[in-house]
């Protein structure tokens, strides 16, 4: 594994054992494990059945997002689907994902967290983790109005010159 490509990744797990390290990608199916090398150098296989959440982090010491502010304050900013995600054992999770389904993949969501000077920069979220992903708002750029056709909209005239 290069050290280029790899990430810093926090693996929160439901049994509440915390797993710190570096991957290269994401797992492609439900059944296929996380490869993870700790920062020892070990390699190790996580099954995704076992995963909540897979944080990408600024720093492996720091937090994860579960220790981080969980919910937007206000209405976010940027463009995407603003969601909640609600975890099998209960916990809660708002985040902004891409407004476009092709990427959406189907083993899992990346997610935008809250807090964007936090730690947590992405959380990937494995569809088996979650009870339901609710769509809370649509951020993005307004509707244009259609433009009016030339015959239909006339010059004024200032102070009674013809037009």
């Amino acid at each position: 594994m290069g050290s280029s490509t790899a990430k810093k990744i926090l693996i929160e797990r439901f049994d509440r054992v915390m797993m710190r390290g570096y991957a290269q990608s994401l797992p492609q199916t439900a059944a296929e494990p996380l490869e993870l090398i700790t920062p020892d150098g070990a390699a190790l296989s996580v099954p995704v059945a076992q995963i909540k959440a897979v944080c990408f982090v600024r720093d492996l010491e720091g937090p994860s997002i579960f220790k981080e502010r969980k919910e937007f304050r206000s209405r976010p900013k940027s463009h995407g689907l603003w969601v909640e995600a609600r975890f099998t054992d209960g916990a809660r999770l708002e985040g902004m994902i891409a407004n476009n389904l092709s990427e959406i993949n189907p083993p899992g969501y990346m997610l935008t967290p809250p807090e964007i000077a936090g730690n947590t920069q992405r959380v990937w979220i494995p569809q088996s983790a979650l009870v339901e992903l609710v769509v809370l708002g649509v951020v993005g750029t307004p509707k244009r109005m259609p433009a009016t056709r030339g015959g239909d909209a006339k010059q004024i005239s200032l102070f009674g010159e013809p037009v």
